[in-house]
């Protein structure tokens, strides 16, 4: 670095720094400055920001389609929660924060997009005291959106076993930024070859997986998933759960929908599993810690439970148009 750096040599930068990675970052907002960006090189965080060096903040992760968002108050309502739960105060109100993503997705150009929210205690110091924070930092980030997991891997999704410790009681049921244990379990899905890996509690029973809620079917043609107080509540699972309730009970693909401990020994025994997710969205698992689930191939279940969420995604009563 030279002595006189300055505006002109951090311009240059910015011209020449052109990672392929950039290319799935497309605009930012940071109230930082109050501003949007599309320059990658200025979507960053100030490095004495509590989120940076303590974890302090949160975060959320929701779909944009053809310029509306799914099921946006719920994660929204997520954020305001998890926002009581650590003392950190949101200045901005749902309306507000609604307008900000339409600026970023207009900015952006694009109708198509994953966004993501952070909210931090903001910058202020590098103790572990958040009084040393004047105000919060809200952060919103349009970026590419993947196709959901079965579009690319129509055979599905092959699961391991974690042994990575999870996290647990408050701290699972909020999202904040500590996701090392979930980097941990990616990082072990990735060295293993599979598409994802399911953690267990200390009981042994089922939790998650690193950024996706995980159930099963049973042979009774019960779907059940953790109880709440094992995991992050996701907006996907719930979502496709009250579809199950009110679509798939009445017609008898599922003899009933529960949250229950669930051990490895009745995952080995189910006729289904199944991942959840904003990003995969309803996933088939056909293969689990090296064996075939069911016949091995996605199921009946899987088929329905797809297809009654695929349709509530372009359900206007669950979209907020942006764009």
């Amino acid at each position: 670095m030279k002595d006189d750096f300055g505006v002109k040599d951090f311009e240059a930068f910015c011209r020449e720094h052109k990672p392929a990675y950039h290319a799935d970052y497309y605009a930012m907002y940071s109230s930082w400055w109050d501003a949007v960006t599309t320059e990658p090189n200025l979507m960053v965080v100030p490095v004495d920001d509590h989120m940076v060096h303590r974890g302090d903040g949160l975060f959320e992760t929701f779909k944009c389609v053809n310029g509306a968002v799914y099921n946006l108050d719920a994660h929204l309502a997520r954020l305001e929660h998890g926002a009581s739960a650590i003392a950190l105060a949101i200045r901005w109100s749902r309306e507000d924060i609604r307008r900000i993503i339409g600026e970023v997705l207009r900015a952006a150009g694009k109708r198509d997009a994953l966004i993501r929210i952070f909210l931090s205690r903001g910058p202020g110091g590098h103790s572990a005291n958040p009084y040393e924070c004047p105000a919060p930092l809200l952060m919103v980030l349009a970026i590419r959106l993947p196709p959901p997991f079965m579009q690319a891997h129509p055979e599905g999704a092959k699961v391991g076993v974690s042994g990575v410790p999870i996290k647990e009681g408050f701290f699972a049921q909020v999202k904040s930024v500590n996701y090392l244990p979930n980097v941990l379990m990616k990082k072990q899905a990735v060295d293993a070859g599979v598409d994802f890996m399911l953690g267990f509690d200390k009981d042994g029973h089922m939790t998650e997986l690193p950024t996706e809620n995980f159930g099963i079917v049973t042979p009774e043609g019960i779907l059940r998933v953790p109880r709440p107080e094992h995991i992050l509540l996701g907006t996907t699972m719930l979502r496709v759960l009250a579809l199950a309730r009110e679509q798939l009970l009445p017609t008898g693909v599922l003899a009933g929908v529960e949250e229950a401990d669930v051990p490895l020994s009745e995952i080995q025994r189910a006729s289904e599993l199944l991942v959840f997710g904003t990003s995969p969205h309803v996933t088939a698992v056909t293969q689990f810690d090296g064996a075939p689930v069911g016949e091995g191939q996605p199921g009946p279940v899987w088929r329905e439970l797809s297809r009654v969420f695929e349709a509530d995604v372009t359900n206007p009563d669950m979209l907020t148009a942006l764009v």
